[in-house]
């Protein structure tokens, strides 16, 4: 980073913006980055109307959903923001680890040489509709020393490295990149939603001692995996809090938008934690008078739905061969993380410590981001910053591929 970078970032700090454009909502964060921290400024929510599970179906009603959250957040900042890191997800996203090795013939490693490992790292056969949007370097190794987190300056014959990759599907990138070109809006990065989340809910001892974080959307939900202080395995599902909403809808004979209300105002995740006699009314459709359903039963729908979605992260878990090196155990986060009882239930199904994921890391209107529904648009936000922090490395590492190739993609 030039002097002169350096110097704008300590004094007036440099403007990024996370936008993330969920099944249900859409959360554009803008924040101020300095030398020493991030400070959100403005903060915008709109409802999403284009999305499902976590990709683009309508294009049109999305641009006009990224638009409101953006309108929102500039006036909240008082400024205009042109470029954004945004946030995917759904199951057509692959996460997998890959290995990469060159010879460095007893010489000093240099910057060029880690790079060139990581590139051999990413040389591997990818389906014809997939796109890497990350490459994310787990450890290094110089000879037979392992477990490096940075080889620079040290002296060897071979470097190896161990990455994890991550690919998405092409139509769905490019529907994404192009409702944020259609908004006015320019892409910096794709950023993987777990990735981006991890920056503002994890701490540096969970990092290390191993933990799953578990962000569950409106139509997704995400999982991610870290241990010795990297990522190490990701995995997304096709279900998400809109299926609880549907369940719900369904079971009960009331309208998706009645149905979001009482999942939120009288749901929770443990049908035993709720008295028999506790009665709600639902309303129903047409003209017909709301009838009154016991919210036992009502929890009864959710309970059934979200352990099903608690199963399969459990199950992805164990077949992810890092269960056993969870130590500080799992991290719920996303708008579903407010289920009322939903650490009880999670203890029980993984069997180890659960807590709730809220932001942190950053200053300014925290108050405004300070629910479990905004960590991936603070993520992003962390992401962003520690990004232009690093841009020294210049459009040769993989953030100037990766910003040359949202540029090309449409």
């Amino acid at each position: 980073m030039s002097m002169e970078e350096n110097d704008e970032i300590r004094e007036q700090g440099i403007l990024v913006a996370g936008l993330d454009i969920g099944t249900t909502k859409i959360c554009a964060v803008i924040g101020e980055v300095f030398a020493d921290r991030v400070d959100v400024i403005g903060v915008g929510i709109a409802a999403s109307s284009g999305m499902r599970k976590g990709v683009v179906v309508n294009i049109e009603s999305t641009v006009k959903s990224i638009r409101e959250a953006v309108t929102k957040a500039e006036d909240s900042a008082g400024c205009v923001i042109e470029t954004v890191f945004v946030g995917i997800a759904g199951n057509h996203i692959k996460g997998f680890n890959s290995p990469g090795i060159i010879a460095i013939n007893n010489q000093e490693i240099k910057q060029k040489d880690i790079e060139a490992v990581i590139q051999a790292a990413q040389t591997v056969k990818i389906s014809a509709n997939q796109q890497i949007i990350h490459v994310l370097p787990q450890e290094y190794m110089v000879d037979d020393n392992t477990g490096i987190q940075n080889p620079l300056g040290m002296t060897g014959v071979r470097l190896v490295t161990n990455v994890h990759i991550v690919t998405a599907d092409v139509t769905a990138l490019h529907n994404l990149v192009t409702s944020c070109n259609r908004a006015g809006l320019q892409v910096s990065e794709i950023v993987l939603e777990s990735v981006a989340s991890s920056h503002t809910v994890l701490n540096r001892d969970e990092m290390e001692l191993g933990v799953a974080l578990v962000d569950i959307g409106g139509g997704t939900t995400d999982l991610a995996i870290f241990c010795n202080g990297t990522i190490k395995h990701t995995w997304e599902l096709a279900l998400g809090g809109n299926s609880l909403t549907s369940d719900l809808s369904v079971g009960l004979r009331t309208p998706l938008q009645d149905a979001e209300e009482l999942k939120y105002m009288y749901g929770g995740a443990l049908s035993s934690m709720i008295k028999e006699n506790l009665v709600v009314e639902v309303p129903t459709v047409g003209d017909r008078k709301p009838r009154k359903v016991s919210q036992r039963v009502m929890v009864e729908i959710l309970e059934a739905r979200m352990e099903e979605i608690l199963q399969l992260v459990n199950k992805d878990l164990s077949t992810s061969g890092y269960r056993s090196h969870l130590n500080a155990g799992v991290v719920i986060t996303g708008g579903t993380a407010l289920l009322a009882h939903m650490v009880e239930m999670a203890e029980q199904v993984f069997d180890m410590p659960v807590r709730i994921g809220y932001p942190h890391g950053v200053g300014g209107l925290v108050e405004e981001v300070d629910s479990p529904r905004c960590t991936t648009g603070v993520g992003l936000l962390l992401y962003g910053g520690q990004a232009i922090r690093s841009r020294a490395r210049g459009p040769k590492g993989v953030m100037g591929k990766l910003t040359k190739w949202v540029k090309n993609i449409v």
